[in-house]
């Protein structure tokens, strides 16, 4: 019996051979090398308007429309509303009226309120079928669940291999070849050499989640002694960025992986990686962003000023740390397109394998890149006011909601300065009703 074993582990084992030699070959000619030299074959650009037409589709299916807003909200101030109540007669120092907008406005925090929502997955207007990204889905038809199946299937089956195959080389290369950079002594060579291996490898990256990158305005593209400071996202903001250009991360010391690749990548590259004790330390931080940007050989500096992940729909307070160096700021807009896949990290809920998974059984990372012009503070504008007026310049270029809330909501409680703020704002509205009614 044995004899008749042997050949047929032979067979196998031969077919398993050409199966791998095809797949890596595959692999090569057609994703690795091209993102190599930075060209593509149009495959995923194929791929995507395939996905556009299969959603449409399967909304064609479903045949029923999905309400997602439930309170409309329009863009009107405190004292506005107030006046809107007190309508005819003269107006009070205080009214009985005034109570009922705070508790409207209480009431509609409660149901939809315009922060606790940037922490959740965006919600779409026709099902892209996936099931993480749209909570009012139902099985309701035998076909729609069937192309579901298929999805699956095929996210699974094919696309999920494929991208953990180049997720694994992409990461393995970037720690090897940063390696043998670092033993080259400090010099041109060594910074074109480090340029050329980051940009292959976080192409490489790219390619492993599908991303269908368009890059808008490249002649605004951060330059060295500046800062880019970006909307943040995702983790993947980084690899979207860098694989259109060379940066120097900012971030704090790891372990595990994470700190392989960062000592690898810091032998090739002057990245800033600060201890867990030097975090909170902001005058060492500042200083060594200073040193940095000082010195115009080394790469422009990117940072998220947001501190934390939002869904994509809104730009939140951006910290003003960097914009007290004093430095050129090169403004970035990052606009996910989130029938696709849903880009944002959800950390409370999602660890990073698991979140890593999600992108990489997504149908598709597709985004927008805006480099706006660079910004410097003008004269008697304080660091804040600075900030802020960058933050509005990528809220307004990507398309996003430009607010003042503080993104550390999403796990800290809301400080007494923010209620003391619409406290203010309602003690004006009284200031200035008295001094009217002094003029009359």
């Amino acid at each position: 019996m044995e004899s008749y074993l042997f050949p047929f582990d032979s067979l196998i084992c031969m077919l398993l051979g050409i199966s791998f030699t095809v797949w890596f070959t595959l692999l090569l000619v057609f994703i690795i090398v091209p993102a190599i030299f930075g060209v593509s074959f149009g495959i995923r650009r194929l791929y995507m308007k395939s996905l556009i037409k299969l959603f449409e589709v399967s909304e064609l299916i479903k045949h029923s429309k999905i309400f997602l807003d439930i309170i409309g909200f329009l863009p009107v101030s405190l004292e506005q509303e107030i006046h809107e109540m007190r309508r005819g007669g003269a107006e009070p120092e205080f009214d009985m009226s005034d109570i009922f907008y705070f508790c409207r406005r209480g009431v509609e925090s409660i149901v939809d309120d315009e922060v606790t929502k940037r922490f959740t997955a965006e919600e779409l207007e026709s099902w892209n079928l996936l099931t993480r990204s749209n909570y009012n889905f139902h099985h309701i038809s035998t076909r729609l669940t069937a192309l579901w199946g298929v999805g699956v299937l095929i996210r699974y089956g094919f696309l999920l291999p494929l991208r953990v195959t180049l997720a694994f080389t992409g990461v393995g290369l970037l720690v090897v070849l940063t390696s043998i950079v670092g033993l080259f002594p400090n010099g041109r060579m060594k910074n074109y050499l480090s340029d050329k291996v980051h940009l292959m490898c976080y192409r490489i990256c790219v390619r492993s989640l599908t991303a269908i990158i368009t890059y808008h305005d490249s002649e605004n593209k951060p330059k060295n002694g500046g800062i880019c400071v970006a909307n943040h996202t995702s983790p993947i903001d980084v690899i979207i960025l860098a694989s259109d250009g060379c940066y120097a991360m900012v971030g704090q010391v790891h372990g595990g992986l994470m700190g392989v690749i960062q000592r690898a990548m810091v032998k090739a590259c002057p990245h800033i990686w600060f201890e867990r004790s030097e975090v909170k330390d902001r005058h060492l931080v500042a200083k060594r962003l200073s040193d940095h940007v000082a010195d115009t050989s080394k790469l422009p500096i990117l940072i998220f000023p947001e501190g934390t992940c939002i869904n994509n729909t809104s730009v939140m307070m951006f910290k003003k740390g960097s914009f007290e160096i004093g430095c050129t700021v090169y403004p970035v807009a990052i606009k996910y397109d989130p029938r696709f896949g849903d880009a944002f990290w959800n950390s409370s809920t999602f660890g990073m394998v698991n979140y890593l998974l999600h992108m990489m059984s997504s149908w598709a990372i597709v985004c927008s890149v805006w480099y706006l012009p660079p910004m410097s503070r003008m004269e008697g504008e304080d660091a804040v006011q600075f900030a802020n007026r960058v933050k509005a310049a990528i809220a307004r270029k990507g398309g996003l909601a430009d607010l003042l809330w503080d993104g550390g909501l999403k796990r800290g409680k809301v400080k007494e300065v923010f209620k003391e703020e619409q406290q203010k704002l309602y003690s004006k509205v009284l200031v200035g009703s008295s001094e009217d009614r002094s003029r009359s």
